[in-house]
């Protein structure tokens, strides 16, 4: 996977494909709410389980039932395809 910075044109066209998540410097967030707090854990705990398989973690936050994620790829110093691909799979969830 490119652990390349994308250019902003990239992240725009990359953002218009995902549901719910903004753009906040170069980083990406989407809060999600749940019915209550065990399902709110549950969701935290599938996107745990994806971040392991694609060695990409996003920042979690948990608030009772709500769960606000970020995502950003450190190490490259914004965003790249990792973060749009994690982020989509957590569209899935």
């Amino acid at each position: 996977m490119r652990q390349t910075v994308l250019t902003k044109e990239e992240v725009q066209t990359k953002l218009k494909t995902l549901k719910g998540w903004v753009l906040e410097g170069a980083q990406i967030r989407k809060t999600i709410e749940a019915k209550d707090f065990v399902r709110a854990m549950g969701f935290v705990n599938s996107v745990a389980l994806l971040a392991e398989r694609q060695n990409h973690h996003p920042d979690i936050d948990i608030r009772w039932n709500k769960v606000t994620l970020v995502l950003s790829t450190h190490s490259a110093g914004g965003l790249t395809d990792a973060d749009f691909t994690l982020a989509a799979r957590i569209d899935e969830l």
